[in-house]
């Protein structure tokens, strides 16, 4: 029982990083019908300009700041300069995404090397806390504990706010929604920084354990997509739902038959997609 619940507690964790990533992912989908093969990028960028960041002031909370801060203006320069050239036309906005993922990764290489590096814990979440015999990092809580508010506040911006109504009608009919005095271009644009912002989050949060190296954005995309796709292609409730479920297949899965492990990760994603195309909570 104890290794069970401390493989979940693994897998709980997996899924809140996959959730900052395909959160952010969906989000972009959602709004501008882009797959965004870049995304993986942003979560690289955030945690190499982290590391800098940390390397001079010794301050992983301003290693976080200004990570999302210049890879959410990165990703809004992307959009609005290049991106916004392709409107209507995703199958030229994909391939964009995917040049945009080679020239990051090569840039990365160029300034930052290749030697892999891993960012510092925080001071006070260092360590373990042991329950009832089950032992487990205080970080890693830690970060299953952020995903969760990221959720509920994404939850309450695209629902409760005037904001999230202005979202919504983007995503309904961009047309009707820029009829009538909503700004979609510009919204575009600030979606897709968020997005950038939520996968350079993650980078950062997932820093102290994965590491960054050049390489790791192509390494956790597919586990994104996998998450998207099976939760539904813009929808942040399939977002939740996906990465719970992928979290959670994948850990039991490298655990217990490591030789099978992209059987058991893709595989419920082809079930998925048998029974419904969309995706579980995806929309036609």
């Amino acid at each position: 029982m104890t290794y069970v619940i401390t493989q979940t507690l693994n897998g709980l964790f997996s899924a809140s990083l996959l959730f900052l990533i395909a959160s952010g992912l969906t989000l972009v989908f959602g709004v501008m019908r882009i797959v965004n093969i870049a995304h993986g990028s942003f979560y690289m960028l955030g945690a190499y300009v982290a590391s800098t960041v940390v390397a001079r002031s010794q301050s992983l909370v301003l290693g976080l700041l200004s990570a999302v801060i210049v890879v959410a203006a990165v990703g809004f320069a992307v959009e609005v300069l290049f991106l916004r050239r392709f409107a209507s036309r995703p199958l030229a906005q994909m391939m964009l995404t995917m040049g945009f993922a080679l020239v990051f990764r090569d840039a990365a290489f160029m300034i930052w090397g290749g030697d892999p590096f891993t960012l510092p814990y925080p001071p006070l979440l260092g360590g373990s806390v042991e329950l009832a015999g089950i032992v487990f990092p205080v970080y890693r809580l830690f970060v299953i504990v952020v995903a969760a508010l990221v959720a509920v506040m994404l939850w309450m911006l695209n629902e409760k706010t005037l904001i999230g109504a202005k979202l919504r009608a983007a995503v309904d009919d961009p047309e009707m929604a820029a009829g009538t005095g909503i700004n979609v271009a510009l919204l575009s644009g600030l979606v897709f920084a968020a997005g950038a912002g939520l996968a350079a989050f993650g980078g950062v949060m997932g820093g102290p354990i994965l590491g960054g190296y050049t390489g790791i954005d192509f390494d956790l995309l597919p586990l994104a997509f996998v998450v998207v796709i099976i939760g539904g292609m813009g929808s942040l409730k399939g977002a939740l739902v996906g990465s719970i479920a992928v979290g959670l297949i994948d850990n039991f899965g490298k655990a217990l038959v490591p030789e099978l492990s992209y059987f058991t990760l893709f595989a419920p994603m082809v079930i998925v997609l048998a029974i419904k195309p969309t995706g579980l909570y995806g929309r036609a």
